[in-house]
């Protein structure tokens, strides 16, 4: 049996078979951002951080929606005082290089093992950038999504114009981002920001969790640490970083077992990362 909890009201946290569930737990506000669901969702992530027999993620909202961004009761407070208002000094690091809402979206970043954002209904602002920390992102065709922050008068400061640069190009992102229209899912798989698009998002990350739960841990994680590590370096240190990576791999038992495994038609029975 997998264990179960929800933190601060607002995000629930599962894991079974080392696969991680956490939802967005707000439904009757679209799972809108307000300073306790920025507190649990990087509650939420920080607790999967160090789990060694973590494997995947899955990241999802309950509801009508995936998440409708930043709540406006909590937008009217920010309003109110730039200098003691929801958020606090959004200029202060507070989590390494970002402050509290930038952590919130990085922290899946972070994660170890991949992380699959599941989209139905709305992503808009905040939510929007929630999901693009993710790994992979399955996407309703009819979801609606949005650069959103334009229309309060505010910019994407939750990381998302590093993130979104990764997926589309420029000038599409300039364009929604100066805008702030509304997109559908269809439209998300044509810029870059859907991996896919399914008609239950959610099933199909679930599945692609389970998929990925079947794999050599040391190299999945491999993986996301030069997938996190590629945007950032010189092509001659990126090839280092794969070579010390695959180095580190061969012949170790999870890549025997792996090979083992395969060769014998069965599931691999593969230990955790020490």
């Amino acid at each position: 049996m997998g264990e179960s909890e929800t933190i601060g009201g607002r995000v629930a946290l599962s894991v079974d078979d080392g696969v991680a569930e956490v939802r967005l737990d707000r439904p009757e506000k679209l799972n809108a951002l307000d300073p306790a669901m920025f507190a649990a969702l990087i509650e939420a992530g920080e607790r999967l951080i160090p789990r060694k027999d973590l494997r995947a993620v899955v990241l999802h909202g309950a509801g009508r929606g995936f998440c409708a961004g930043l709540d406006m009761q909590s937008f009217a407070a920010m309003a109110m005082s730039r200098s003691d208002g929801l958020l606090g000094d959004l200029v202060q690091r507070t989590h390494g290089i970002a402050n509290a809402p930038q952590r919130a979206a990085l922290v899946w970043r972070d994660l170890p093992v991949p992380v699959i954002a599941a989209i139905h209904g709305v992503a808009f602002g905040g939510g929007f950038q929630i999901a693009l920390g993710a790994d992979i992102r399955y996407v309703a065709p009819d979801a609606r999504l949005s650069i959103l922050e334009i229309k309060w008068g505010l910019v994407p400061d939750m990381g998302g114009i590093s993130l979104m640069r990764e997926l589309a190009r420029a000038d599409v992102v300039r364009e929604l981002a100066f805008t702030g229209r509304e997109f559908a899912g269809a439209e998300a798989a044509d810029y870059g920001f859907a991996t896919a698009l399914h008609a239950d998002p959610l099933e199909a990350a679930r599945a692609a969790g389970r998929a990925i739960a079947l794999k050599s841990p040391d190299a999945v994680r491999a993986l996301k640490r030069l997938f996190n590590a590629s945007a950032d370096l010189p092509m001659a240190a990126a090839l280092m970083a794969e070579s010390k990576e695959q180095a580190a791999l061969i012949g170790s038992p999870n890549q025997v077992e792996a090979v083992r495994s395969g060769i014998e038609k069965r599931p691999g029975r593969f230990s955790d990362p020490p």
